[in-house]
């Protein structure tokens, strides 16, 4: 029988170190050790190949290596296809995390169930059985080749999988899981280190893909070692405000396409329902003209999309301004505050500023500080924009109107959804085929251009 040891842990990026340690030297958080037991197994790591042995040489010239292209599982639901680059690639393993609650396990139950002709092994170590089967009955799916395990020891799981052998593996979740060759509790990081290295080394030497659905911590960040994102070949993030219908699949990571990828879902009484076309419904359908409302033309990944900005500028009562934001980097608005107010000389420095983006977005795009900056102004002057006319371009600190890449696509959606002008910047111009377009293309270079053009 092999001594135990014991070992101190970071719990944010899984850090080792013999002693404990008020701050980490790897990722600098402070009171951030635990001391965990760790158990050496002398033991061979099990091989999932049914050769003991491996036949030829371990090390080959890379121009020996021959180019084949990725063998992929295309699964219905085509937003799942396109935020993993195409389709589910075999010997892949996949990293899915996001908040309790907000559908990570009704998404892939309703993945496994709906592909066909696949055999899948769904491992459950936080639901019973009964549970998943009522989930599956609200569902209203069926598949013969779809199995159910509730385990949480890893040595029973591959003994399953080797008796069944399945050709797509879904873990609910990785952080319930727990292998012997570790003594420590569920969900410690050696615990989530060692179970997803398993997984890793089954995915890759029987050339079956697996999903592992992780939490997240209350920072927003995935639970567990940070190791544990470098391990996975692709992560995705699934996020959404409990309080909108809507769901984002987003990818963080992925060795095998765009890391830049979105999937929008909309959650119903019969699971989650891809939605085609989010632009129409991120936009609000109104009665009347409303100030304060502008529409940017982004990009998310490839897919282009047409959303709200809703801007509210009022008088600041307390002293010190506020500055609110949701869906949008709070420095960036105050960046394009500041250039308002230095550049066009509007006095933003004693008024309240509220900023949201409409449908639960959160968005990233530079392109999008065109349509904050109208909003803002529409807000302050208090007249409404044209509900024909969307933006798209980046502000830049001197009151420029810079470029923004692939405008093409942009202008091209906006179009699609009935639009009569789009405001770009004339850096843009030089790329544009007017001609092609059905659509008003409204060139601007500078803030005060686009003042003196909004509000005559």
């Amino acid at each position: 029988m092999s001594k135990s040891k014991t070992a101190y842990f970071c719990q944010h990026c899984g850090y080792e170190s013999v002693k404990w340690l008020g701050q980490c030297p790897s990722c600098q958080q402070w009171n951030s050790f635990l001391e965990e037991p760790v158990h050496k197994d002398d033991k061979k790591k099990k091989k999932w190949s049914d050769d003991e042995k491996r036949i030829g040489p371990k090390t080959i010239s890379l121009s020996d290596v021959e180019s084949k292209p990725e063998h992929r599982i295309q699964s219905p639901d085509t937003e799942l296809n396109r935020v993993l680059g195409g389709g589910i690639v075999t010997g892949s393993l996949v990293l899915v995390a996001g908040e309790p609650g907000i559908g990570k396990s009704t998404l892939f139950l309703q993945a496994g169930l709906q592909l066909k002709n696949i055999r899948v092994l769904y491992i459950s170590g936080e639901e019973s059985e009964q549970q998943i089967k009522m989930r599956a009955d609200r569902l209203k799916a069926h598949n013969e080749d779809f199995y159910l395990l509730t385990e949480t020891s890893t040595d029973e799981i591959f003994l399953e999988i080797k008796r069944i052998r399945p050709q797509l593996v879904i873990v609910d979740s990785i952080q319930t899981l727990q292998t012997p060759h570790i003594d420590s509790s569920p969900g410690s990081v050696s615990q989530i280190r060692e179970c997803a290295a398993e997984f890793q080394r089954f995915a890759k030497e029987s050339n079956t893909p697996v999903f592992l659905i992780g939490h997240i911590t209350k920072d927003g960040s995935i639970a567990g070692p940070k190791v544990l994102e470098h391990m996975v070949d692709t992560v995705l993030q699934f996020e959404g405000d409990r309080h909108y219908a809507y769901r984002i699949l987003r990818t963080l990571k992925n060795r095998f396409g765009s890391t830049a990828e979105l999937g929008i879902y909309e959650m119903s009484d019969q699971g989650m329902r891809g939605v085609l076309n989010p632009s129409e419904i991120l936009i609000t359908q109104k009665e009347e003209n409303l100030s304060g409302i502008a529409i940017a033309a982004t990009l998310e990944g490839l897919r282009p999309l047409l959303i709200e900005v809703q801007a509210l500028v009022t008088q600041s009562v307390y002293g010190t301004p506020q500055r609110t934001v949701s869906g949008f980097d709070l420095r960036r608005l105050q960046l394009l505050l500041a250039v308002l107010e230095k550049r066009g000389g509007f006095p933003f420095g004693n008024k309240d500023v509220f900023l949201n983006i409409a449908g639960g977005l959160k968005i990233e795009d530079p392109s999008t500080d065109l349509a904050v900056l109208c909003a803002l102004l529409s807000s302050h002057e208090d007249q409404p924009l044209p509900t024909s006319i969307c933006f798209a371009g980046e502000v830049g600190l001197s009151g420029e109107i810079r470029a923004v890449n692939r405008i093409e696509q942009r202008i091209a959606e906006a179009e699609k959804l009935g639009f009569e002008k789009i405001v770009v910047s004339k850096y843009n111009q030089k790329s544009l085929a007017k001609s092609k377009f059905g659509i008003e293309i409204v060139a601007m270079s500078r803030v005060e251009d686009l003042y003196r053009y909004l509000f005559p």
